[in-house]
């Protein structure tokens, strides 16, 4: 079982953006943090690898908490609490495609950074082996380069649409010398992070005479420029899965396999759904799925998150591991419109108050999947506007009651009209 706490980590953000010095401090560096105190035949294992605690949270985990950890080091990953990823080049500059993916951060070259590469490889591998997806948005030339195959000029283009051009108008200038010379432009390239690396210590500036050199030395640059750090993330991935059998895989199907679709298709999940309480025939029934067809694949993935801990579907049915999204209809909220729904993320278990009508139900389950992504030790959720607790539950699962119920303190404002 490893402890980890994250109600810490958003107060040890440093002025960077960073959670503790390198991130140390975030979800992923404390984890990371206990890499080796994973056994090889842990990170074999055919569904999880750990059993998580969260500190001042109450969660016993069954699998909800290992998923929940999984979902917050993905999120970690891509809002600046490590230092692992930056958004693409043609993100920055707001133009061109992949604006919203990242890359592999090639400033990032420490020891320490490195073992970070490499558990990121673990993590990777692990979403492989047990089918469980994660939700990385990287760039197509990042999952290029992990199945093991070399970049190329259209992959620059397709992170950084003005690299090449900027190179073309430098190769086919038509200046003279002295005007050439007049322009000072630098022998450096800037890398995918927009700093600027000294190509060559012979020269200092480009002219008409080593601009051919130039040019050849930022393309090879560029294109080897995460070498190291994907060397990391393959040698992680390696401790959990066959890495030489990746090559014969496209990078786009090695993303597919790391992170299922990123289009939540609610017919997988209807495939899956079985009902307690309630025939599927039932109005509350209709108006759910109503209801998640209106949402969007965001509001589908934060869903995800609130009543599973993940917010990708597996790729198939099969990688479900039979595993079934249950939706338990209780009478026991009365009234039940003063009421929000629950979840138990180990069970893939919703419980859903008996609304009266579907916009109701249609904002009580906006409200929760937007606001209630804490680990409920308060019980909040089950208390009603009077501030009065709903009668106990005296369904099957009542053993059960304290297994990752989702909410947030800000949930009793919401509940007791504050």
């Amino acid at each position: 079982i490893l402890e980890n706490r994250r109600l810490k980590v958003k107060r040890s953000r440093s002025k960077g953006g960073l959670a503790g010095p390198d991130g140390t401090k975030s979800v992923f560096g404390q984890m990371c943090a206990k890499m080796s105190s994973f056994s090889p035949d842990s990170l074999l294992l055919p569904h999880r690898v750990w059993k998580v605690k969260f500190v001042g949270e109450s969660v016993d985990d069954c699998g909800g908490g290992y998923s929940e950890s999984i979902a917050e080091m993905c999120e970690e990953l891509q809002n600046g609490l490590t230092p692992l990823l930056i958004v693409t080049p043609n993100g920055r500059d707001e133009s061109g495609a992949n604006r919203d993916c990242f890359l592999l951060n090639p400033a990032a070259k420490s020891l320490l950074h490195m073992n970070m590469f490499r558990f990121l490889g673990v993590l990777l591998g692990i979403a492989i082996r047990t089918g469980s997806p994660l939700s990385l948005n990287l760039a197509e030339p990042v999952w290029k380069q992990l199945a093991g195959m070399n970049l190329t000029i259209a992959d620059l283009s397709e992170v950084d649409k003005d690299f090449i051009p900027g190179l073309m108008y430098i190769r086919d200038n038509e200046a003279t010398s002295e005007e050439f010379e007049a322009m000072s432009l630098p022998f450096t390239v800037p890398n995918a992070s927009g700093q600027d690396i000294q190509l060559s210590s012979k020269y200092t500036h480009i002219t008409l005479d080593n601009r051919a050199e130039y040019v050849r030395l930022a393309i090879n640059y560029r294109l080897h420029e995460f070498d190291e750090q994907v060397a990391a993330v393959r040698e992680g991935m390696a401790r959990v899965v066959p890495v030489p059998l990746l090559s014969l895989f496209t990078g786009y199907e090695l993303e597919t396999m790391v992170c299922g679709s990123p289009d939540i298709p609610l017919h997988l999940l209807k495939s899956v759904a079985t009902y307690k309480g309630i025939e599927p025939t039932a109005s509350l029934i209709q108006w759910f799925w109503e209801v998640m067809e209106s949402f969007s694949n965001t509001e589908r993935s934060l869903f995800l998150r609130f009543v599973w801990g993940r917010t990708r579907l597996p790729r198939t049915i099969a990688d479900f591991r039979g595993r079934d999204f249950v939706i338990q209809v209780l009478d026991k909220y009365n009234p039940p419109d003063h009421f929000l729904p629950e979840s138990y993320t180990c069970f893939f278990l919703l419980k859903l108050p008996r609304y009266s009508c579907k916009q109701v139900l249609e904002e009580k389950l906006k409200y929760a999947i937007h606001f209630c992504k804490s680990i409920d030790t308060d019980d909040y959720a089950r208390i009603a506007l009077t501030g009065e607790p709903a009668a106990d539950d005296s369904s099957d699962d009542s053993d059960n009651e304290d297994a990752d119920s989702f909410a947030s303190d800000s949930t009793q404002d919401y509940l007791t009209g504050h």
